[in-house]
C-alpha cells in the first residue's frame, strides 16, 4: 500500500487547534447557533476510502463536466454550472430544512431514493434553535 499518498491527503484534514471557527465572541463555542460540537468531525479519517467517499459527489460532477465538455463543447458545462449556482441560491429560512429539489433535478438524482432520503429527517435534527435568532444571525443583525 502506498502510504506516502495517504499521508499527503491526511495532512490537509488535520484541524488547527488555535483557530476555532465555532468559537463565539468570548472564545466559548456558540452552542445555541451551531449546535453541539462533535469530536468525530475533528478526527482523522479511519479508512483510506473515507476521503474518497466524502468527495464522491464533487468528483462525480468533475467527471460529468469533463465528459460534457468533450462531447458538446465548453458552453454546456458552463451553462450547467450557472444553473447549479442559481439552484443553490434558492433557500428557505435558516430554521427550515430544504429538500434541494432543484439541485437533485439538475443532477438527475431526483428519481432515486438514497440513504440520505430516509435517514435525513429534519424532525430528528440535533440543531434546533429559535427561529428569530437564526434569521437575525443570518442577516448579520446579531
Amino acid at each position: 500500500m502506498n502510504t506516502r499518498g495517504l499521508r499527503s491527503q491526511l495532512k490537509d484534514s488535520v484541524p488547527v487547534t488555535g483557530l476555532s471557527p465555532q468559537a463565539g465572541a468570548y472564545g466559548v463555542p456558540d452552542t445555541l447557533r451551531r449546535g453541539f460540537s462533535s469530536v468525530k468531525n475533528e478526527l482523522l479519517p479511519s479508512h483510506p476510502l473515507e476521503l474518497s467517499e466524502k468527495n464522491f459527489q464533487l468528483n462525480q460532477d468533475k467527471l460529468n463536466f469533463s465528459t460534457l465538455r468533450n462531447i458538446q463543447g465548453l458552453h454546456a458545462p458552463l451553462k450547467l454550472q450557472m444553473e447549479y449556482r442559481a439552484a443553490r441560491q434558492i433557500q428557505r429560512l435558516p430554521f427550515l430544512q430544504s429538500s434541494n429539489l432543484a439541485i437533485d433535478t439538475l443532477r438527475g438524482s431526483d428519481d432515486m431514493i438514497g440513504f440520505e432520503d430516509i435517514l435525513n429527517d429534519p424532525a430528528q435534527s440535533e440543531m434546533m434553535g429559535e427561529p428569530h435568532m437564526m434569521v437575525e444571525y443570518k442577516l448579520g443583525l446579531l
